[in-house]
């Protein structure tokens, strides 16, 4: 017991603090974009007298919107980040997005809730942030289990809000639901400006490097613009079924049960299992690299999505879906560790802000994709175009990675070169000795050099 407390309560390192916090920050922030699809197009029906066609079209526009905006204004956001202070950027967020979330609950009319959608997306770029924030704060070393926790926390928001946003709106209703999640977000705000510690040198405008630059500087740029698109296609993977996962549910229970129940928890298992596997998956990434966690990652998920059209039953498909939680758990700590691996520090604020772009066009892009295979091929056929989707996604990475590969045998190489030329100017300084001093010398020289032993002695 003893033990327990001095590890809960010990003397925690500023990059440690700052995980507790952003951890929670992106949950919230994750949740706060995700927690009102289950009642979105019922509380836009409350805002006047629509037919269903119309009812489609509002409640298409207000998802879009948030997210449209978001791809286009990250950059900009990231920009300032980097010239500013990241710190600043998640101040700036949460309280925006506290304010927003809080006024939703006030619309009276379904133009003043889109505008307002819209101006949630303008205060986006806190799970970015929070994400450039703790890779240019924590040691090398534990990045990747560190961005791996960190991961779980917008992730397990995003798809555990839907079935949070249920459970509030049935206790209190709809208005209320935006009160508390507004309430928490500027919580979020408290502690973000009060907890979080950023040490951070403000750099001038003049000395910021352009976007071409920054890409034109970079060791391996395929590398970074292939981790933006997987990036994408993860979140397309992950919200293609949100379109038809209810329709989905009540043909497998055909008609009976409680399917806005079913539907929330099948709609938030992966969440949980991301939220367990996810620091696990980026602590092995440290160890064997990020390049084959993403790898297998992307090959699991090829092969759960395919059974998903062929199940008979809802728990078959619960079962399923906790499985690719595992898959996306392998998936975006690497991403994440190869963005902060193989870009600057200096740039950290843009690259993650260009990500958070691509992860807001993937979810725009997934329920498009789910909405449009369904009407074609039916529910099965989605799963089977998300599979093929990751197999692209796959072999996009395997062409991408294999630079990082290349050069780093390269480096191996000449360093294994330097090293026997090093030993081989020590050996001539030698030569004067008796052979058996010569011989116990060689015994003695580093491993890398072993294998050329025999090289040297002739």
């Amino acid at each position: 017991m003893n033990q327990i407390k001095t590890r809960i309560f010990r003397k925690r390192e500023n990059w440690e603090r700052n995980l507790l916090v952003l951890w929670f920050g992106t949950f919230m922030a994750g949740a706060g974009f995700s927690l009102v699809m289950p009642f979105m197009s019922l509380y836009i029906d409350t805002l006047g007298d629509f037919s269903a066609s119309q009812l489609n079209f509002w409640s298409g526009i207000t998802f879009s919107s948030t997210f449209l905006v978001t791809a286009l204004i990250s950059p900009w956001w990231g920009k300032i980040a980097d010239q500013k202070g990241r710190k600043l950027m998640l101040i700036r967020a949460s309280l925006g997005m506290a304010v927003v979330i809080a006024a939703m609950g006030l619309a009276t009319s379904v133009y003043q809730l889109v505008a307002l959608r819209l101006l949630q997306g303008f205060f986006s770029g806190y799970i970015s942030n929070a994400n450039a924030l703790v890779a240019t704060g924590t040691p090398k070393e534990k990045s990747g289990q560190v961005l791996g926790t960190l991961a779980t926390g917008s992730v397990t928001g995003n798809l555990l809000g839907p079935l949070m946003g249920g459970i509030i709106a049935s206790a209190f209703g709809y208005r209320v639901t935006f009160f508390i999640t507004g309430s928490i977000l500027l919580l979020v705000f408290f502690l973000t400006w009060k907890a979080v510690h950023e040490e951070f040198v403000p750099v001038k405008k003049e000395e910021m490097l352009p976007a071409k630059q920054i890409f034109k500087n970079l060791e391996y740029p395929y590398v970074i613009i292939g981790m933006f698109v997987t990036t994408m296609i993860i979140q397309a993977s992950n919200t293609s079924i949100s379109p038809i996962i209810s329709l989905y549910i009540r043909q497998l229970l055909h008609g009976e049960g409680n399917v806005t129940l079913i539907s929330g928890i099948v709609a938030s298992i992966p969440g949980i299992a991301t939220l367990i596997a996810a620091p696990r998956f980026g602590a092995l990434g440290d160890k064997i690299g990020s390049e084959r966690i993403l790898a297998i990652g992307l090959v699991f998920a090829m092969i759960v999505f395919l059974p998903m059209s062929l199940v008979q039953n809802v728990w078959q498909l619960a079962i399923l879906r906790f499985l690719i939680g595992i898959s996306d758990a392998c998936l975006l700590p690497a991403v994440q560790a190869l963005l902060t691996k193989y870009s600057p520090h200096s740039a950290a604020g843009r690259i993650f802000s260009y990500n958070q772009s691509f992860q807001a066009a993937g979810n725009v892009m997934g329920p498009m994709i789910g909405s449009g295979v369904s009407s074609s091929f039916g529910y099965g056929g989605v799963f089977v175009s998300t599979s093929a989707l990751v197999l692209i996604n796959f072999i996009w990475v395997r062409k991408n990675t294999a630079e990082i590969k290349v050069k780093e045998a390269m480096k191996k190489v000449q360093k294994q070169k330097n090293l026997l030329a090093q030993s081989v100017e020590q050996i001539d300084e030698k030569q004067d000795l008796p052979a058996e001093k010569v011989a116990e010398y060689l015994a003695e020289m580093p491993d890398d050099v072993t294998s050329s032993h025999h090289s040297v002695k002739k």
